[in-house]
């Protein structure tokens, strides 16, 4: 029997990954331990033998081999995924999907943001969005150095993946750029209907929603060139002179759900080269996809929509959720911060096996 080379070809890839997830699907127990990297304290997950146990740390439950000693991959190195989490996260809320990478054979590296974590946001928003790259390159430069995963580990091609505010991370680093002078053309002009983001975080402080409204009302209308020259400066990637915009040339592809989108420039996503997937929520009042999501996914000719769910909203991503943290979070949001049970745990699972096969795919040695 006669196969056309095109059809081999497909059949032949479709085998090697099905022989990879079969491998991997071996991996059942997941690794947890803690590294700091100058103060930063940055959460592994990694594939392990050891069998797990509840971990019981504030509301948060997860089962996992606490400080167990790592599982060398069969041949080669593992793969390395930094995951960037939202504003004032942390490391457990994203549990579920660095499991899910973990026994898809890779290492997860968790990094807790300076400045914007659950123990402190005092520079939460702009402040944090400038420095969140560099703490997930020296993440991986912490993992390089740990003596336990260190050898284990091939950073050459890292992947990264950023939830709301961890999508500025994800963007930068796959080479875009943002301005301060977007975020506030913006809110000066669409602050009801985007107020999720224009008043994040401002849900029970009306004396704040006033005077940031007030803000960005001052700004509405005025010329670009009468602006202050502050709020032009482009953060992010490099310069429009350089042939790769990535500020860190191990990051080889990002994931993204429910990004920041809109405070970049169009230009910038329009540079982008490297390969990145956005998982998005329909019903994110928070961030409003038509002003993000799209926005990213309209300039970049590199991105694409890995999944899409209308009856998500915006933190239907983090797993495991507790009902009362969701509660108190979703009160402090001017808009859909609360869970949607229409997106359930497992179409969750699902999406998140999605965000493992790109991985796959997209980190596999060229």
């Amino acid at each position: 029997m006669n196969i056309p080379l095109q059809t081999f070809t497909r059949m032949a890839c479709a085998f090697s990954l099905l022989a990879a997830s079969a491998s991997q699907a071996q991996v059942t127990s997941v690794g947890m331990r803690q590294i700091q990297s100058g103060g930063m304290s940055i959460t592994l997950i990694y594939p392990t033998e050891a069998a797990v146990q509840p971990h019981n740390q504030g509301s948060f439950t997860v089962q996992v081999a606490n400080n167990a000693s790592p599982l060398a991959a069969a041949s080669g190195k593992r793969t390395l995924i930094v995951l960037s989490h939202g504003s004032a996260g942390s490391a457990l809320p994203d549990h579920t999907l660095a499991a899910t990478l973990a026994r898809a054979g890779f290492v997860v590296a968790q990094p807790e943001h300076r400045g914007d974590n659950w123990q402190d946001f005092s520079r939460a928003g702009p402040e944090s969005w400038k420095t969140r790259p560099q703490d997930v390159s020296e993440a991986i430069d912490a993992v390089e150095r740990d003596p336990a995963l260190g050898p284990l580990v091939d950073t050459r091609r890292v992947g990264v993946h950023g939830m709301s505010a961890g999508g500025v991370a994800g963007l930068v680093l796959a080479g875009a750029q943002w301005r301060m002078l977007n975020l506030i053309q913006h809110c000066a002009q669409n602050l009801d209907e985007d107020i999720g983001f224009c008043l994040n975080g401002l849900g029970q402080l009306p004396k704040l929603q006033t005077q940031r409204r007030r803000q960005f009302e001052m700004a509405r209308g005025a010329p670009e060139q009468y602006m202050p020259a502050n709020l032009k400066v482009s953060f992010g990637g490099k310069s429009i002179e350089a042939p790769d915009p990535r500020p860190d040339p191990r990051v080889a592809a990002v994931s993204l759900s429910v990004p920041v989108g809109v405070i970049f420039t169009p230009d910038s996503l329009a540079r982008i080269r490297i390969p990145v997937a956005l998982s998005t929520s329909g019903d994110d009042g928070v961030l409003l996809p038509r002003f993000h999501s799209h926005h990213v996914l309209k300039h970049c000719t590199s991105c694409t929509t890995l999944s899409d769910h209308p009856q998500a909203g915006h933190f239907d991503w983090l797993s495991p959720w507790p009902a009362k943290l969701a509660q108190t979070v979703g009160a402090t949001q001017m808009r859909g911060g609360m869970p949607n049970p229409a997106f359930t745990d497992a179409d969750r699972q699902k999406a998140f096996a999605q965000i493992a096969l790109f991985f796959q795919q997209k980190l596999s040695q060229p």
